[in-house]
């Protein structure tokens, strides 16, 4: 009888580590070694397609600035998504949010003009988050009064907000010229850049802070995520939503309100997608066009999935689609190997963190295997 318990402490442990940090390493460990076997039956160099890779996300102070710049949205779109799967609900209308903001912060930037940078940047913000939030309300209405699926609702939104931006920008906020795109803002009403909250001199002695278009919505983002991270940990908003994600039977049971709580959370989750929108017409394009989102919100998702929905974990995962973003022009340009390889990456990414079982198995053999060494 002591054979059991002597296993339990060599299992558990490892189990709850692996589940929680191994297997999206592991993951992306897959990815990429699959990747290789693809670029090296296509008749590609995988070794130089990597280090170009590497090379075009972190291989100086511009191109670490590049991949925070296209990490940014992915943070505030992978929290909206984790927070959304962390109440059971799978918000899949982040980018359709995504264009409210966007939306909401060059509307409102304009009429701001001449007021001080701090008023005007929170709130724009807020505005953003607030359109993101009056998106999903009625997806998450329809939920909790009729249980429309949230899938579809958001994904019907999406199409919706699209082609709205569309629409508007080409008519009623359509500024003067060619272009389909709205009047640009003000500085008062921009993120600035990194590297111009310091002096040339600064620049000169410290080259790293040369981090060329990355901007503040970063800083904004990594405090949105702490805060995210915060309330679903030490606060009842948090433990309502955990635990509706939990069982919403058992929640209902003890007395928490799941239709409530439904509502919050697709909310809640709708403005974080919006502030997506925000810090990228604020710290990007100074404008919003025609489909000016490159799917940000649809990238969210594997963002969240490779995080295991922790909030924390959010930013290292938007920081890995920064990268591969960033560094796939470089590994076009120097190793040939066309950009649709980082796609496949990407993808495989998303497949072994949802076949988590298929990278569980291994380890269960691993330590079948180092526990019939140890007896």
């Amino acid at each position: 009888m002591s054979e059991p318990r002597d296993e339990i402490p060599v299992q558990r442990p490892w189990m709850a580590i692996v589940q929680k940090i191994g297997t999206p390493i592991l993951s992306a460990a897959l990815a990429i070694a699959i990747g290789s076997f693809i670029m090296w039956i296509s008749g590609y160099d995988a070794p130089a397609a990597y280090a170009a890779l590497f090379k075009g996300a972190f291989g100086g102070p511009k191109q670490i600035g590049d991949t925070i710049l296209r990490a940014t949205p992915l943070i505030f779109t992978g929290l909206a998504v984790a927070y959304g799967f962390r109440a059971g609900l799978f918000n899949i209308g982040a980018e359709g949010q995504l264009f409210m903001g966007g939306l909401a912060a060059a509307a409102l930037g304009v009429f701001l003009v001449g007021q001080p940078w701090i008023l005007v940047a929170p709130a724009l913000l807020i505005a953003s988050a607030l359109a993101g939030a009056a998106w999903a309300f009625i997806p998450a209405l329809l939920k909790a009064r009729i249980g429309a699926h949230e899938v579809i609702t958001t994904m019907m939104f999406t199409y919706i907000a699209r082609y709205l931006v569309s629409w508007l920008v080409v008519g009623p906020l359509k500024a003067e010229g060619q272009i389909p795109q709205t009047t640009a803002l003000m500085p008062e009403a921009q993120l600035p850049r990194i590297q111009g909250l310091f002096s040339e001199g600064a620049l000169e002695a410290f080259p790293f802070l040369n981090l060329g278009r990355a901007h503040l919505g970063i800083a904004v983002a990594v405090i949105v995520a702490t805060i995210v991270w915060l309330i679903l940990k030490y606060t009842t908003l948090g433990y309502e939503n955990r635990a509706v994600g939990f069982n919403a039977f058992a929640s209902e049971t003890a007395g928490i309100s799941v239709q409530w709580t439904t509502v919050k959370a697709l909310c809640i989750s709708g403005a974080l997608a919006g502030l997506a929108g925000s810090v990228e017409v604020m710290g990007v394009h100074h404008r919003i066009f025609d489909q000016f989102s490159s799917g940000f919100g649809f990238t969210g998702i594997a963002v969240a999935l490779l995080a295991k929905n922790h909030p924390l974990g959010v930013i290292p995962a938007a920081l890995l689609f920064g990268a591969l973003s960033a560094g796939a022009g470089t590994m076009q340009l120097e190793a040939h190997v066309p950009q649709k390889i980082i796609l496949i990456i990407q993808a495989l990414v998303i497949f072994f963190v949802a076949a988590e079982e298929i990278i569980l198995w291994f380890v269960r053999r691993r330590q079948k295997e180092a526990m019939s060494h140890a007896g």
